[in-house]
């Protein structure tokens, strides 16, 4: 399990899943926080900058896309496999512990990538998707979130990075398609051949589409039917 403290690097407070996961991904001789054509990098390893975000792609549009015109960038994202909930009382005693029901997988990773799909063509990006087992802590204060009975997330930390894997190339991406999906398919054959919800398959063939992976051949009533290119 990784040791979750405070984390100040460059005058900068980082979550705890942020943190953690810098520390994970840091190698000897990186430098951490450097600031490169106005924007803080995470981390700059060589050449190469990481930056890793733990959700909101939108939020890093820009940045990504001002950065990858000059330089090779790496987006590290965590997606948890596996996640336990601790629950606390306002002051942070501890309530209880269970495993979640949810669990995640790479393809999660097109709920994110709808925000900039097509970047996954520039040469000088790329993916590197984590699997991870997390914890994540939720605190009781009926004032502050009464939607959720008073609960709310206060932290998320990592207790063991599973695997990982790089997606540097729209192909990268299209490995996810089931190999045995019958083509032309919609969203829907697509999200029955995933077991996933019908949502994810849409952004995933959105996403693919988008890239060059996926071709819309013609429509099945008023859904779309796609084949690889």
């Amino acid at each position: 399990m990784l040791m979750t403290t405070t984390h100040h690097i460059g005058g900068l407070n980082e979550k705890a899943l942020h943190a953690d996961l810098k520390e994970w991904y840091r190698h000897p001789g990186d430098q951490v926080e450097v600031k490169l054509d106005g924007f803080f990098i995470d981390i700059v390893r060589d050449d190469l900058l990481i930056e890793i975000q733990t959700r909101n792609f939108s939020a890093l549009k820009r940045k990504m896309l001002t950065l990858t015109e000059q330089h090779p960038v790496r987006l590290v994202y965590p997606v948890a496999c596996e996640k336990w909930i601790v629950k606390q009382d306002a002051d942070g005693k501890k309530l209880g512990r269970r495993k979640s029901p949810k669990h995640g997988t790479p393809l999660h990773l097109f709920t994110e990538l709808v925000s900039f799909p097509e970047l996954m063509k520039r040469p000088n990006f790329s993916l590197d998707v984590l699997s991870i087992r997390e914890e994540e802590v939720r605190r009781h204060n009926p004032r502050l979130n009464w939607r959720r009975k008073g609960w709310s997330t206060h932290e998320r930390r990592v207790l063991k990075v599973l695997e990982h894997r790089i997606f540097a190339t729209p192909s990268d991406c299209g490995t996810l398609l089931p190999s045995d999906l019958q083509e032309p398919f919609t969203t829907k054959d697509l999200a029955c051949a995933l077991d996933q919800p019908r949502r994810l398959a849409q952004k995933m063939a959105y996403c693919l589409h988008r890239m060059g992976v996926l071709a819309q051949t013609g429509k099945q009533g008023n859904a779309w039917e796609y084949c690889r290119c």
